[in-house]
């Protein structure tokens, strides 16, 4: 046993791990008589990915390369292969996944476990719609491999299906051919969320990564940075990987009532001195926050919550709004705050977070007030009808995940009983 916590670091809870390396010997290791989950890199902010006092199947030993085809983009890969291992190998030979999300130090399974989404979700989708086949197998010792076009109902089950339909062992993946590591790139600094609107209306046609920076601090009409961002062939000013790391965990957060303006102010700042039009590789632009390793610990030792919403496109002006306000009243906030649209696009899972409309992320350390405060942010995404996303969540009410799931009854069908997580038994019951 062994203490293992989440991205959000709210716990530390011991787990039995079980290390996985051998994707021939899978189906004898996790075939136990205590139910497990696979656990990746841990990036899953909340519980998604946390067994406590249960078992835990490490996949990152699952990390292998089987086969790729350079004349079409198809890639075969171990589950526990990282999207950054992906991108760099076969970046210089031409192609690139499709999707990819803010961090690249995930891997395949837990990209389609959670079925992430990138800033292009209006252009390409989410990370669920390029996969070609996938072999799981079952707590009971069963094998099932599926695709689009062989057992699609299990395909739907398992991408977005929080590790619950069994073990990603291996995927087959669609990848794109890539113009090279560089993208043309746009700053422009915004004043309220009407003026966020219009810019991600007239980007989606011609500009294929979409997201803004927010600063929930600046009041009713919220200031903010609109970055866009599209490939080119055309090369930059060269750029080199300067990787830096948290040393330790301070004894409190670093981000707090003192410190949140100042940062929200510093954060705008930086990103006016580089508004207009650059040539950005595509590295820093599309994963800011791995430029620093184990950033989650500016939280301090109580660790944080993310809460991430979607809601519809004709409520979202309001909604969102609704939910600044809220956060501005409790005098908590976030100097991470994300927004962007996603597309019209049909989920590639039956538990697939994205919608059309509005998504808002933001951080929150942990304190007394979190509660009150997203008990207010969870009324206003309800009455919208928006919904949360399970991969960022350590708390959603189970109504709510009810409620705003309509196909949680026929994933119900596809579970696998061998496997639970903290999060599956407070949203679930099991």
């Amino acid at each position: 046993m062994r203490p293992v916590s989440s991205w959000g670091r709210l716990s530390a809870a011991p787990h039995d791990v079980i290390e996985l390396a051998d994707r021939d010997r899978v189906a004898e290791q996790i075939t136990r008589s205590r139910p497990g989950i696979a656990h990746g890199m841990g990036r899953s902010y909340g519980d998604a990915c946390l067994n406590p006092g249960g078992i835990l199947w490490h996949t990152a030993g699952l990390n292998r390369f089987i086969s790729f085809d350079k004349a079409t983009g198809r890639l075969a890969c171990e589950a526990g292969v990282m999207l950054r291992d992906i991108q760099r190998l076969l970046g210089p030979r031409g192609w690139s996944l499709p999707v990819v999300p803010g961090t690249q130090l995930v891997t395949v399974g837990g990209a389609i476990a959670n079925d992430v989404h990138g800033k292009n979700h209006h252009a390409m989708g989410t990370f669920g719609e390029h996969v070609r086949r996938l072999r799981l197998v079952r707590t009971d010792g069963a094998s099932v491999e599926c695709g689009p076009d062989l057992r699609p109902e299990w395909l739907a089950a398992t991408v977005g299906g929080l590790g619950l339909t069994g073990l990603i062992v291996e995927a087959e993946l669609q990848l794109r051919p890539s113009k090279g590591p560089w993208l043309e790139a746009e700053t422009i600094p915004f004043a309220g969320l009407t003026d966020f609107l219009r810019l991600s209306d007239d980007s989606e046609a011609t500009w294929e990564h979409a997201v803004a920076w927010i600063d929930c601090t600046s009041g009713r009409k919220a200031r903010g940075l609109f970055l866009r961002a599209r490939p080119t062939e055309i090369g930059g000013r060269p750029w080199r990987e300067r990787r830096r790391r948290l040393p330790l965990t301070p004894p409190f957060s670093l981000v707090n009532g003192l410190s949140l303006r100042p940062l929200n102010a510093l954060c705008y700042a930086a990103g006016r001195r580089r508004t207009g039009a650059r040539t950005v590789q595509a590295e820093p632009f599309l994963y800011p926050l791995d430029s620093l390793l184990e950033w989650n610990r500016l939280y301090g030792p109580r660790g944080f919550y993310q809460y991430q919403s979607v809601v519809p496109r004709e409520a979202a002006l309001a909604a969102t709004q609704d939910m600044l306000d809220a956060i501005a009243v409790s005098g908590e906030g976030s100097f991470l705050a994300v927004l962007k649209t996603f597309g019209a696009r049909r989920p590639a899972g039956l538990l697939s977070f994205p919608q059309p409309g509005v998504t808002l992320a933001l951080d929150f350390r942990n304190t007394r007030a979190v509660p009150a405060l997203f008990a207010r942010l969870d009324a206003i995404v309800r009455n919208a009808r928006g919904r949360l996303y399970p991969a960022k969540d350590a708390r959603m009410p189970r109504e709510m995940f009810e409620a705003r799931y309509p196909d949680l009854a026929a994933f119900g069908r596809f579970r696998d009983p061998g496997m639970s997580s903290a999060m599956s038994r407070r949203l679930m019951g099991s």
